[in-house]
C-alpha cells in the first residue's frame, strides 16, 4: 500500500483546500469519489454519507463510510477520522505557486536558502514537501489506503470501521462537530459500539534529534476567555481625568500572557500557558479622547482543571489588574501634581469586575430588561458580519446600560471555540494497557520507539468525541458565554452519547502552519499504516 499512499497524499496536495474556501468542498469530492470507486462501497452505496454543512455558503461536507464486518456480526466499531483542511499558503513567498504540489516544490527548494536541519531532511529524499503533507493528508491517505484493503476481506472482520473525514478543523471545528449527528445515527441504526476513535492528525519531535514516535491518548481541552473593558474616556488634554480602556487591557496581556500560574497540570503533564490572540481597542475612528473601550482574549490550554475554577482565577486576575491600574495612575497625579503644583485630584471610579453571568444575574432583575432586545441586538451583529468573539459585545453593552453601570469595567466572558478536553483516565486503564501492547509489538518487530503520552497538545478534532467536563463544569461554561446557543451551537448530548475514546497516532512529520511542513515517508506510509493493521487486527479480527 506504501506507494499507493503517497500518491493518494500527493494528489489531495495538489487540491488546495484552505480553511473557509472553495478547495474545502473539492477535497472532499476527491474523498468521496475515492471511496465510491471502492468495490465495497459499489456493492453498498447506501454505507457512504455525504452531508453538506448546515447553512454553509462554501458547501463543504463531512465525508463517512462504514464497513460492515461479515465474520462475526456485531457492534464492535473502530473510528479512523482526519481532517481535511489546511491553513493558507502565507510564509511560501516566492514559493507560493509550487506549495501544493510536492513534486515540483522539492526541485526549486534546492535553490532556496533552508535552515540546516531542513536542507538535511531534503537531501535524505526522506521527507515530502508541502502544504498539508504533514497537517494531515498523508494521515487522510493512509485511512484511505487501509480502508481500501480492509474492504477487500469484509469477511475477516468480526464487527466494523467507520472512516470520517471532516473540514473546518483549522478554525473552529464545524466538520467534526456536525459529523457527530453522523456518528450517532450509525450508532442506533447498526447497534454500534464505538471501542477507540483514532485521529492521525501530524506528530512530530518533541525536541532536536528526538526519533521516538509519541501516541497520545487523550486530547487537550481549550477555552477562550475574553474580557470586554469599559473604561472612562477623557479629552488627552485631561488625561488624568480618565481611566484608559487600552491600558487596562494592556495589563491584563501583561498578567495573563505566559504566565505559569495558569498552566493547568495533569498526571505530570502540564499544558502551555495562555496566549493572547487579540488585543484591541474598539475606536472606530482618530480623535484626540482616549480609549473608551477595549477588548482582549486568550488562547487558554486545560487538561483537568474545572471550568468554574479557571473562571475564579481569571476573574481574581482581572480584579488585580484593575488595582494594579488605579494604583499606577493614582502615583503619576500625585508625582505630576507635586511637580507642576497643580493640584489633581485622584478619583474614585468605583470600579468593577465581574464575569458574564454574574452581570446577566443582576440586570435579569431590573424593570425595562428585554430578553427579546438583547438577543436582537446579537443577531443584528451576526448579521452584519461581526466575528464571533466580538458579538457578545453588544449584549454586554446592553446589560451595563440597562444596569446604568457607567464606571470602567471589566467583564470576563467565553467564545468560540470551546475544545473539551478528553483522556484515557483511570477506567480506561485497560485500553493503554492495549495500545502499549501494540506499540511493545511494533518495536520488537520494527527500528522503532514509541512513547504514550496522555494529551495531544495541538487543537483536535477528537475533542469532540468526549467529554471529560462534568456536567456541572460545562453549565458554567455556558452561563458565561453569550449567545451559546446561536454562536457556538455545541451538540453536548451527542457528545455524551458517543464517549469515544480517542486517541492520536498520526504521521511523523516537522514544521507544520510553515513553509518548510514536511513529512516523513518511511515511517507514515510503511510503519503507520502496519500500526492501524495490528490494532485493526487486535479489535476486530
Amino acid at each position: 500500500m506504501r506507494e499507493d499512499m503517497i500518491q493518494i497524499t500527493k494528489e489531495m496536495v495538489k487540491i488546495p483546500s484552505i480553511n473557509t474556501t472553495e478547495g474545502e468542498k473539492k477535497i472532499g469530492e476527491y474523498i468521496e469519489n475515492f471511496i465510491r470507486e471502492i468495490p465495497y462501497f459499489k456493492k453498498h452505496p447506501e454505507q457512504v454519507i455525504v452531508r453538506e454543512l448546515k447553512n454553509d455558503s462554501l458547501h463543504r461536507r463531512n465525508v463517512i463510510a462504514i464497513l460492515l464486518g461479515e465474520k462475526e456480526p456485531n457492534g464492535k466499531t473502530l473510528l479512523f477520522h482526519g481532517h481535511t483542511d489546511t491553513v493558507g499558503l502565507e510564509g511560501y513567498g516566492a514559493l507560493e505557486n509550487y506549495a501544493c504540489d510536492p513534486e515540483q516544490l522539492i526541485q526549486r527548494l534546492e535553490d532556496v536558502e533552508l535552515p540546516e536541519e531542513v536542507r538535511k531532511d531534503l537531501r535524505s529524499g526522506d521527507y515530502m514537501f508541502g502544504r498539508g503533507t504533514c497537517d494531515m493528508k498523508d494521515g487522510d491517505a493512509v485511512f484511505l489506503g487501509i480502508l481500501k484493503d480492509a474492504c477487500e476481506h469484509p469477511e475477516e472482520l468480526s464487527g466494523n470501521i467507520v472512516v470520517s473525514f471532516n473540514p473546518v478543523e483549522e478554525n473552529l471545528h464545524t466538520g467534526i462537530i456536525e459529523a457527530t449527528d453522523i456518528l450517532v445515527e450509525l450508532k442506533e441504526k447498526y447497534h454500534l459500539s464505538y471501542i477507540l476513535g483514532i485521529n492521525n492528525d501530524y506528530i512530530c519531535p518533541l525536541y532536536p534529534g528526538d526519533e521516538v514516535k509519541t501516541i497520545y491518548i487523550g486530547m487537550v481541552g481549550k477555552l477562550l476567555p475574553c474580557f470586554y473593558i469599559q473604561g472612562k474616556e477623557t479629552h488627552v488634554g485631561q488625561c488624568f481625568e480618565g481611566l484608559d480602556a487600552s491600558m487596562i487591557a494592556a495589563e491584563l496581556v501583561r498578567r495573563i500572557h505566559l504566565n505559569h500560574d495558569f498552566i493547568d497540570e495533569y498526571e505530570g503533564e502540564y499544558t502551555y500557558p495562555p496566549s493572547v490572540l487579540k488585543m484591541k481597542d474598539l475606536k472606530p475612528w482618530y480623535n484626540v479622547q482616549t480609549t473608551g473601550e477595549a477588548l482582549v482574549y486568550f488562547n487558554y490550554f486545560v487538561h483537568n482543571a474545572t471550568i468554574d475554577a479557571i473562571t475564579g482565577k481569571l476573574k481574581k486576575a482581572a480584579e488585580e489588574v484593575m488595582e494594579t491600574i488605579l494604583e499606577r495612575t493614582r502615583r503619576e497625579i500625585e508625582w505630576f501634581s507635586a511637580k507642576s503644583g497643580n493640584n489633581i485630584s485622584v478619583r474614585d471610579y468605583k470600579c468593577k469586575v465581574m464575569t458574564y453571568e454574574e452581570l446577566y444575574e443582576k440586570v435579569r432583575k431590573i424593570k425595562g430588561f428585554s430578553e427579546e432586545e438583547m438577543h436582537r441586538r446579537m443577531e443584528e451583529e451576526v448579521r452584519s458580519g461581526v466575528d464571533k468573539r466580538e458579538v457578545p459585545i453588544a449584549m454586554i453593552r446592553y446589560l451595563l446600560h440597562t444596569a446604568g453601570i457607567t464606571s470602567p469595567t471589566i467583564v470576563m466572558y467565553y467564545a468560540a471555540p470551546y475544545c473539551p478536553h478528553n483522556t484515557l483516565q483511570e477506567k480506561s486503564e485497560k485500553l493503554i494497557g492495549e495500545l502499549r501492547k501494540l506499540t511493545d509489538e511494533m518495536s520488537a518487530e520494527y527500528n522503532v520507539t514509541y512513547r504514550i503520552m496522555r494529551f495531544y497538545p495541538s487543537l483536535s478534532d477528537s475533542s469532540y468525541l468526549n467529554i471529560d467536563d462534568p456536567e456541572e463544569s460545562v453549565e458554567a461554561l455556558v452561563k458565561n458565554f453569550p449567545g451559546f446557543d446561536t454562536l457556538y451551537p455545541l451538540p453536548l448530548q451527542n457528545i455524551r452519547k458517543l464517549a469515544i475514546p480517542a486517541v492520536n497516532f498520526g504521521g511523523f512529520g516537522k514544521d507544520a502552519h510553515k513553509w518548510t511542513e514536511r513529512v516523513n515517508v518511511p515511517y507514515t506510509f510503511e510503519l503507520l499504516p502496519k500500526l492501524l493493521q495490528k490494532t485493526i487486527d487486535h479489535y476486530l479480527k
